[in-house]
């Protein structure tokens, strides 16, 4: 709907997200479609976005629950197999490992999509929501009072909510208001991302070769197109950026070992240094926190945005279930369910894609070893396969209710 805060000095709601990221929009329509009066806050930005997200299952199963699904489906390509193959040329190397979906009697992994058709979805499911007040601008302040957080934006308009929600992101405003301290670092790579057209089929195969400098995955996406990370040395990253397209795709499907055949570069580069971030806690003083101002990953194992939506699912979980039994719904203790919830699955995660990552670039033995043999066993033994394939979807022990086909209500 248009933005309400025109000309507004101050506005009373339940629930104030901010940042319109695709989490930001996700958390803004469940809990307005569960009747929390909602603002989206978050300065108006195209919704072009050419790099793509790789919506696992259980983040699928949501959007479903949201009623998204069917129009973000025919922008979206199957991830129907995935396949790890060891292109280290180390002393010590794992077989190739082929995952596929039908072990889990599901029909993909999840599915690839370019993100400006999701943002575009997920944008116009908020325009259309009645009780989500979309507000462009930017926050300023955050001041949490007993019964209310007072929150000050850029075109001096005051919003006052009994919950913040904060998706703005790795240098978030809403955490820093907070208090919310993190751990971050960095890696000694650079990701350069785009998206290519190919000769061959790829027939739903989401193919990840593990390099000495990180992974080379290429995903698919509609028709004879892929979306590539590739993981390297910063040096080496910025020589393939400024490549022409034509040496580019020559230099791409050489590293691909020519898998799709002749690729062609379509669309913008983009190429970033690699590092991690996690918030110290998730929940603190009114204030919820989801997506990338609670965690950040390096683009491994299609973590990123699927952690976001499992935050979302959490805390509209834990907020609608608070608002039924008469609870503050910004108060401690739906604060302290929500970190307790989150947790574990955080830390979890950063540990695995952590370790990952590590094990690649390092040259012990012993560590090429541990990666090998577990690859190794990954592919041999069915039930520890399927462990695996279920928890790399989202992790059973944490699965909120939306991601497993269940009512909030």
């Amino acid at each position: 709907m248009p933005d309400k805060a025109a000309g507004a000095t101050s506005i009373k709601v339940d629930i104030a997200v901010a940042g319109a990221g695709p989490s930001g929009m996700a958390c803004a329509i469940l809990l307005a479609r569960h009747g929390f009066s909602t603002a989206l806050i978050a300065p108006l930005a195209p919704v072009d976005d050419g790099r793509t997200t790789a919506l696992l299952d259980s983040s699928v199963e949501m959007l479903k629950s949201l009623g998204l699904w069917d129009a973000i489906l025919p922008h979206a390509a199957a991830l129907a197999h995935m396949r790890i193959i060891d292109a280290t040329g180390r002393l010590i190397r794992a077989p190739e490992v082929v995952f596929d979906a039908s072990e889990l009697q599901l029909e993909a992994f999840g599915y690839n999509i370019e993100n400006r058709h999701l943002n575009a979805v997920l944008a116009g499911a908020c325009m259309a929501e009645e009780n989500l007040q979309r507000i462009d601008a930017r926050v300023v302040d955050v001041a949490a009072h007993e019964a209310t957080a007072a929150i000050s934006l850029d075109n001096g308009a005051m919003v006052e909510a009994r919950l913040v929600v904060g998706a703005d992101g790795r240098r978030s405003k809403v955490r820093e208001a907070a208090g919310i301290a993190v751990s971050e670092w960095r890696y000694p790579q650079s990701a350069l991302v785009l998206n290519l057209e190919h000769l061959a089929p790829h027939y739903n195969h989401s193919s990840e070769f593990h390099t000495r400098t990180g992974p080379f995955t290429l995903v698919p996406l509609p028709g004879r197109r892929s979306s590539l990370v590739c993981v390297v040395e910063p040096e080496t990253a910025e020589t393939l950026s400024l490549m022409s397209d034509e040496e580019l795709a020559l230099e791409l499907e050489r590293r691909a070992h020519s898998i799709l055949g002749v690729m062609k570069v379509i669309g913008k580069r983009q190429c970033y240094p690699l590092g991690g971030l996690t918030a110290k806690t998730v929940a603190a003083n009114r204030t919820a926190l989801i997506g990338e101002a609670a965690h950040v990953f390096p683009p491994i194992g299609a973590q990123g945005l699927n952690m976001g939506l499992r935050d979302v699912a959490a805390l509209g979980e834990i907020v609608v279930s608070a608002q039924a039994s008469g609870q503050d719904i910004g108060g401690p203790g739906v604060l302290t369910a929500y970190e307790r919830a989150r947790r574990p699955d955080i830390v979890s995660r950063t540990t695995g894609v952590d370790l990952l990552n590590r094990s690649l670039l390092s040259d012990l033995l012993p560590v090429q070893l541990m990666r090998s043999v577990g690859l190794y066993l990954a592919g041999r033994i069915g039930p520890l396969r399927r462990v695996l394939m279920r928890e790399g979807i989202a992790p059973m022990m944490a699965r909120p209710k939306l991601m497993r086909g269940l009512s909030l209500r």
